[in-house]
């Protein structure tokens, strides 16, 4: 006689549940620091020799993205001045505004100076640049100099931008793709953090 013998399942085990701690922790760091890179403030590395002597390669800037933010919610304040070093993007209808990585033509940010507002009438003669009928930044650009350029006012929303490298072929700026949208601006530049920390000069007297 052969004997029985009893057999159990074994009660299947509860799920682990996930610790949602580290969510809350993660998320708590996270939304923080994007909302600050987004809306405040982030830091921008130079990458090329178009604003030298006043920047060179590898030079740490911060860039303060608040005054777009205030002047596109209808806050009025003093956004962009003459002489502010701006980050951007040129204009997308220009070719000289794409650069190709891999394959891929893409618009990448630029470090410039605003040489003119809304507004203003610029011009370039004598290898000076005139605003409004004066001369502005006078001496930026050791060894340099710049072509004549009939005067052109600058239309609504836009900016004139000019590298500080005023060598030809050292600064595609508007000379090379006209006026910049504001929309396409992220914000002035005007602290360098590193290697030699202080406001970036000079502005001119408008």
């Amino acid at each position: 006689m052969q004997a029985s013998s009893d057999t159990t399942t074994p009660a299947s085990s509860p799920p682990l549940e996930t610790p949602r701690w580290w969510r809350h922790w993660l998320l708590g760091i996270l939304l923080p620091v994007y909302l600050l890179t987004t809306f405040v403030g982030t830091l921008a590395r130079v990458d090329g020799q178009s604003m030298a002597e006043t920047l060179h390669s590898g030079d740490l800037l911060l860039l303060l993205k608040y005054p777009r933010w205030l002047a596109v919610w209808g806050v009025p304040l003093a956004y962009p001045r003459p002489g502010d070093v701006v980050i951007f993007k040129a204009p997308a209808d220009s070719p000289y505004s794409f650069e190709t990585v891999w394959g891929v033509a893409h618009r990448p940010y630029n470090v410039k100076r605003v040489m003119a507002l809304a507004g203003d009438e610029v011009a370039i003669r004598d290898g000076e640049v005139v605003v409004n009928g004066r001369v502005v930044f006078q001496g930026l650009g050791e060894e340099g100099f710049l072509n004549p350029q009939a005067p052109l006012r600058v239309p609504p929303g836009k900016i004139w931008v000019l590298g500080d490298n005023r060598r030809l072929g050292e600064s595609l700026d508007s000379r090379a793709y006209g006026p910049v949208d504001l929309r396409d601006v992220a914000g002035p530049a005007n602290l360098r953090l590193w290697p030699h920390p202080g406001l970036i000069g000079p502005h001119p007297e408008r």
